[in-house]
Parts: C-alpha cells; sequence; structure tokens
C-alpha cells in the first residue's frame, strides 16, 4: 500500500469529517436495484485510459472544481466520486459540497476495492 504524507492525511482526515463515504458493495447495491447516480472518476487521465468504472464520467481532481457545474449542472444530482483508494475523492467530494453539491459520496477504497472485488472495468 502506498505510504502518503502526514500533512495529506491531515486533510484527508479533515475532509472526511465533513462528507459522506460510501463503500464499494453499498455501491454495488445500488446499482443492482438500479438506483439512478453518476459515477465520477477524479483520478488523472493516465489512471482513467487504463481502467474505469462502466459508465463513469472523468472530472479528474486537477479540475472537477472548475469544470462539474458545465457537466453536472444540477447540485441535486446524485454523484458517487472515486479515485484510486479514497483519499483523492474525499477532498474532491468536500470541495463540491462546498460549491452547493448535496448528494455526493465518496467511494471508500476507490478503483483499488472495486477491482479487487472482482467488478466490471471499462477501457
Amino acid at each position: 500500500m502506498k505510504q502518503h504524507a502526514k500533512g495529506f492525511l491531515g486533510i484527508v482526515t479533515d475532509a472526511k469529517s465533513r462528507i459522506t463515504q460510501t463503500t464499494v458493495s453499498q455501491v454495488k447495491k445500488m446499482l443492482d436495484n438500479k438506483e439512478k447516480f453518476t459515477f465520477v472518476d477524479v483520478r488523472e487521465e493516465s489512471e482513467w485510459e487504463a481502467g474505469h468504472l462502466p459508465h463513469a464520467i472523468h472530472l479528474s481532481k486537477g479540475v472537477i472544481e472548475r469544470d462539474i457545474e458545465k457537466m453536472i449542472p444540477d447540485p441535486n444530482t446524485k454523484l458517487v466520486l472515486y479515485c484510486g483508494g479514497g483519499f483523492r475523492s474525499a477532498l474532491a467530494t468536500d470541495n463540491i459540497q462546498k460549491m452547493g453539491y448535496k448528494n455526493v459520496l465518496s467511494m471508500d477504497g476507490g478503483f483499488s476495492a472495486w477491482k479487487e472485488a472482482g467488478l466490471p472495468i471499462s477501457r
């Protein structure tokens, strides 16, 4: 497992205190129940190109705050953000909530946990 810097982990912990996290199994249940939501992949372009969750849109952590209002103008849209392990998605979730998005979840474990669960991946 990748070692993250202490300062980075501190801001992630702070962000996680203000957001709602979900698990891969909870997201799988949402899919099975045909709940309407949008997957948002906040990883870097190279990570996205190597594989991503089916039907996800790509708004990397570096641009999500700038571009989300153009791509998803309704702040009530249910969103599930994910990254590689759940850290960047927590930060992005916190930021877009501050922008007025009200129904946002960060998927704990991210793409790594999804892949580990043997769930489908798109390329």
